[in-house]
């Protein structure tokens, strides 16, 4: 750089190697960079951890970064530092080693930003060490953490705001997931009920494909999911620890390499499976939600639910472990009547008070009105938060529309068995009443003897499987957990049986579910695949020789924007998104060659360096001047020539820069060379 200040778009190409700002970010990063305190909700992968470390290098002092899991912190210290920038962490984890380094940094003065997690905060010291470091910024990733009754709540978040107020600086929070109710929660306890800047993104992530199926052999539609998508990064979440283990074991016997991990496993083995998934490509975890936060890979290709998460939060921050690089990904989530059962039983049973009960069984209402959806499922995601899209055609409602028919009539007549045995029953013992089967214990009760016995015999068992698990999505049913989960009527019920309201219900997809092997989505077309693969292995081989992630090197997205793009040169290079400075001058060459073929004549460091930018091509243009008057004029005096890093001093001047020109190079060289290079400055 020639030396001025720098900026938050010379930053995000120089470090980062990004040429542009996605949606928000170029807002977010001046207001916090100005020192406004700022809470910001983006979707996972909308770019939240540059919106603090941009701000965090072009402020002075210390930004210290309070984030929840000790993976999360020490990827993006370690793509931090491969990106040059100076960045420690503080952590449980961490060697004695590590955390002296950290401390000489910090007390040196070089470290820009420090990560620590919020349990941290309840040390006594803490608060001195940070006054003492020159801490200006606090930034708090996973934000949602304070809300005391979210999913993902950590006590020690609630800390924060008397931190804030002690050291006297602005605060920026980030997250992914707040609706109002926990918005309004986090401006309270972090910002003490004051005024932040809002920041509210869009919640759409386009290049992740939506799609649920009814539960039909589980294990079985898991296994032909992951088998499209044969050597590609995915997650299994499943409801239980033992369910982790046996479908991990079930997909290591269909030749995929696949772990299991859960909150039961000594924490050696988790850090080892954390390890292996950073670092491995086309490893598959199954875990329960142990492992949601705290994942900072970008490259994760899909991510299936073996059965339904507890609210649409929870969905929509799981699935958005997908695709972070903005490269496609595919998602899949399996549910049934068991598994609504099962949650609505664990909301009744649960000490929260009525009010938030309430709201539970709301936002997984919501989440079984996605699952039961009958057009655009984004659509019905996105309405959820507010927002407002077309037919999005990237997910399995937009590919294949579901045949739906009015089941107003079959809907009564299952309230009316409902009704007619005292709401003490499960589906299974209505639906023998409804097809009348007279099995021992409906002929027991008499309920043989009903006026609903038989009356749906013209629907099959199987598709009134399906209409009591709709039945249930549409909240006019609930499991009484006081009655060993028999069903019972909601008031959303009553203006359907009372034949005031209609209802469309799909047709059963169990037997399409089960026939259909869903396909994977390609990354590239069949042209570009090889080369992708290629690079693929040149990636692995740098991480495996430097012991990091393989994405740290570079993502997948950057390396799908090779593969399309082919470029030629390191300034064609240096334009692919991704590959900042740091990352050209140390890896550039070696994907080039890998994209040529061939290994590319060694440019010279300093050239390296403007790479990309408008003064390389004016160095180019410079050095095939001073080759022209090596000797003059004529051509035959003196040989001269300006070293690399003064033509590199000379490119970055500007067009009218004549007396600079003269000055940087001196009487001698001046005359030979500064009215050739003058009219280079001048063409730009």
């Amino acid at each position: 750089m020639d030396g001025s200040q720098p900026t938050a778009q010379s930053l995000l190409s120089d470090i980062f190697g990004f040429n542009a700002f996605r949606p928000m970010q170029a807002d977010i990063v001046d207001a916090v960079s100005g020192g406004e305190d700022v809470l910001a909700i983006l979707p996972t992968g909308g770019g939240k951890s540059l919106c603090f470390q941009l701000p965090a290098l072009l402020r002075p002092g210390v930004t210290v970064v309070i984030s929840p899991l000790i993976a999360l912190m020490r990827d993006q210290v370690r793509a931090l530092r491969e990106a040059g920038v100076a960045a420690g962490a503080l952590t449980s984890g961490n060697t004695d080693d590590e955390t002296n380094a950290v401390f000489d940094a910090l007390h040196r003065g070089e470290l820009k930003l420090l990560y620590m997690a919020p349990e941290r905060l309840a040390s006594g010291g803490t608060e001195r060490l940070l006054n003492q470091a020159g801490v200006t910024l606090i930034a708090v990733d996973e934000a949602h953490c304070v809300s005391q009754w979210g999913h993902d709540f950590r006590p020690d978040y609630l800390r924060i705001g008397a931190l804030r107020r002690a050291l006297d600086v602005p605060l920026a929070a980030f997250t992914a997931t707040a609706d109002a109710e926990t918005r309004d929660e986090i401006v309270q306890r972090l910002f003490g009920g004051g005024a932040p800047r809002i920041f509210l993104g869009g919640f759409d992530r386009p290049n992740i494909h939506l799609a649920f199926e009814p539960k039909n052999k589980p294990r079985d539609q898991i296994l032909a999911f992951a088998a499209a998508r044969k050597g590609q990064s995915g997650i299994v979440y499943t409801g239980t620890r033992a369910k982790t283990e046996t479908l991990a074991r079930a997909l290591v016997e269909a030749g995929h390499e696949a772990l299991a991990y859960h909150g039961g496993m000594e924490a050696d083995q988790r850090r080892e499976v954390e390890r292996r998934f950073q670092t491995d490509d086309g490893l598959i975890v199954c875990a329960t939600v142990a492992f949601g936060m705290g994942i900072d890979k970008p490259d994760i290709r899909w991510v299936a639910h073996a059965d339904l998460p507890k609210s649409i939060e929870a969905y929509y921050q799981e699935v958005g472990r997908a695709g972070r690089d903005g490269a496609p990904a595919e998602t899949l989530t399996l549910y049934g009547a068991d598994d609504i059962r099962f949650r609505r039983m664990q909301i009744d049973e649960s000490l929260a008070p009525p009010e938030r009960r309430m709201a539970d069984h709301g936002r997984l209402n919501a989440l079984l009105g996605l699952a039961e959806a009958q057009f655009c499922r984004r659509q019905t995601l996105l309405a959820y938060f507010g927002e407002t899209i077309e037919p999005c055609g990237k997910c399995d409602l937009c590919d294949n529309p579901p045949e739906t028919f009015d089941g107003t009539e079959a809907v009564m007549k299952a309230l009316s068995a409902v009704l007619r045995t005292g709401e003490s029953f499960g589906a299974g013992h209505l639906t023998d009443i409804l097809v009348g089967t007279a099995t021992d214990k409906v002929c027991q009760r008499g309920h043989d003897a009903l006026p609903t016995f038989g009356v749906g015999q013209d629907i099959d068992r199987r598709q009134w499987a399906a209409i009591f698990r709709q039945m249930m999505g549409f909240d006019l049913v609930r499991p009484d957990p006081e009655r060993h989960g028999a069903l019972r009527m909601t008031e959303r019920a009553r203006p359907v049986l009372r034949g005031e309201q209609a209802i469309t219900l799909r047709r059963d997809t169990l037997v399409a579910a089960a026939a259909r092997r869903p396909s994977a989505r390609a990354l590239v077309s069949e042209e570009d695949a090889p080369l992708l693969s290629a690079l693929k292995a040149k990636r692995r081989a740098l991480a495996e020789a430097a012991r990091v992630p393989a994405y740290v090197i570079f993502n997948d997205r950057t390396l799908i924007e090779m593969a399309e793009k082919r470029p030629n040169t390191l300034d064609e290079m240096a334009a692919i998104g991704g590959v900042g400075a740091k990352k050209l001058e140390r890896y550039g060459a070696a994907f080039l060659e890998v994209i040529s073929g061939e290994a590319a004549a060694p440019a010279h460091p300093a050239r390296r360096k403007l790479a990309g930018r408008a003064a390389g091509a004016v160095y180019d243009r410079l050095l095939a001047a001073q080759a022209r008057l090596q000797r003059g004029e004529d051509g035959t005096g003196k040989p001269m020539s300006c070293s690399a890093a003064l033509l590199a001093k000379v490119a970055a001047l500007g067009p009218d820069a004549r007396e600079q020109l003269d000055r940087i190079l001196g009487d001698r060289l001046a005359d030979r060379f500064g009215d050739a290079f003058a009219e280079v400055l001048a063409e730009g």
